[in-house]
C-alpha cells in the first residue's frame, strides 16, 4: 500500500486521464502531487525532464502524457507519432530511474495489440504480431515503452505497472474532429450540428464496436493498480458498444433525433478487441459508470467549457 505522504508526479497533468486521476488521488488522501503539463516541461527534451524529476524527487510516477491523434491523425502522422512517444516515454522512465522512484505507472494502449482470433486477449499476447496498420506507429512506440519498463525492472528493480488501456472518454479530452478519438470527436460534431442546425457527419456506418471506459473509472483502476499490481494489465469496461449506440445516446442528450449522417466511405478502424480482464477483476475493480451516465457528464462538461472557450480542440 502506497502511503499517502508519498510524493506523486503526474505527466500530462491537464489531460483526460490525469485530471480524473488527480481528483481520485485527492479523494483517497494523496495530496502531495507534482503536476507536470506540456507547458511545464517538454518531455521530448531529456535535460528538461531531468530537471523536473530531480527537483520533485517523486516516490511514484504516473506517466499519462502521450502524442495521440486518433484514427485520422494516425494515418498521416506516423513518423512524428512514433518519434514523439518514443522520446517522451524513454526520457520519463530514465529520469524515474535516476531519482530512484518506488514505482512508475505508465499508460499503454489497446492499439499495441495485433488483430487476433485468440480472444479474450491476454496481456502476454501484446508481442504476438504487428499492431493494426491504422495505429501501427503509436502501437509500436507503446510496446517499446513496455520493453523498457521490463528491462529496468529486471536490471534495476524499478517497480512498474503498464496499463493496456481500452478506448477512454470524459472531460478534458481533445475534442478534435480530425485528429481526436471516437467519442470526443462525436461530442464535438453533435454539439456543432446542434448549434448550426445541420446533421453531424460520422465516419463509417455505425456498426463498428469498441470497449469504452469513462475516465473516472480509469482513475479508480489506476489507484488500485498503484497499490496492488506489478506488470502489464488490461484495463477496460468489459462492455461491447457500437458507434451507432454511442451516437444514439449523444443525439438523445442533444435532443437532435435523426441528426446523424453516416459517411460510409470513411474507415471504421480495427475490429473489436475483447480484452481479458482477469487481473483487473482480481483487484476488485468494476466500472461504476454506465455509457449513458459517462456521456451525460462529458457532454455537460463540454457544453460548460465550450461556452468559456476552455475546450481543447
Amino acid at each position: 500500500m502506497i502511503a499517502t505522504e508519498n510524493t506523486i508526479l503526474i505527466t500530462g497533468a491537464s489531460g483526460l486521464v490525469a485530471t480524473a486521476l488527480i481528483e481520485e488521488l485527492k479523494n483517497c488522501g494523496y495530496n502531495n502531487l507534482v503536476l507536470c503539463t506540456r507547458e511545464d516541461c517538454d518531455l521530448r527534451k531529456f535535460e528538461a525532464v531531468k530537471r523536473v524529476f530531480h527537483q520533485a524527487q517523486p516516490d511514484i510516477v504516473f506517466h499519462t502524457a502521450a502524442a495521440v491523434y486518433g484514427i485520422g491523425g494516425n494515418a498521416i502522422k506516423k513518423g512524428s507519432i512514433f518519434l514523439d512517444n518514443i522520446l517522451m516515454n524513454t526520457h520519463v522512465i530514465e529520469a524515474a530511474r535516476e531519482v530512484k522512484v518506488k514505482k512508475i505507472i505508465a499508460m499503454g494502449t489497446i492499439a499495441a495489440y495485433a488483430d487476433t482470433n485468440a480472444v479474450p486477449i491476454k496481456e502476454e499476447y501484446i508481442w504476438n504480431g504487428s499492431p493494426h496498420s491504422s495505429e501501427s506507429s503509436y502501437g509500436h512506440a507503446k510496446r517499446a515503452m513496455l520493453a523498457q519498463l521490463l528491462a529496468y525492472y529486471e536490471n534495476y528493480g524499478m517497480d512498474f505497472a503498464y496499463i493496456i488501456s481500452t478506448n477512454l472518454y470524459g472531460s478534458n479530452d481533445k475534442f478534435d474532429t480530425q485528429f481526436g478519438h471516437v467519442i470526443p470527436s462525436l461530442v464535438r460534431k453533435c454539439h456543432e450540428a446542434k448549434l448550426n442546425g445541420h446533421k453531424a457527419v460520422i465516419w463509417g456506418d455505425g456498426s463498428a464496436t469498441r470497449d469504452f471506459l469513462y475516465s473516472k473509472d480509469m482513475a479508480r483502476a489506476l489507484v488500485l493498480i498503484m497499490n496492488s499490481f506489478t506488470g502489464a494489465i488490461n484495463v477496460a469496461s468489459g462492455r461491447k458498444t457500437s458507434i451507432r449506440e454511442v451516437a444514439d445516446v449523444l443525439t438523445d442528450l442533444y435532443q437532435m433525433q435523426d441528426g446523424i449522417e453516416w459517411d460510409k466511405a470513411k474507415p471504421q478502424g480495427r475490429i473489436f478487441c475483447e480484452m481479458d480482464l482477469s487481473h483487473l477483476r482480481a483487484l476488485g475493480f468494476r466500472p461504476l459508470y454506465s455509457m449513458r451516465d459517462g456521456l451525460k457528464e462529458t457532454v455537460e462538461w463540454y457544453q460548460l467549457n465550450f461556452d468559456k472557450n476552455l475546450v481543447r480542440l
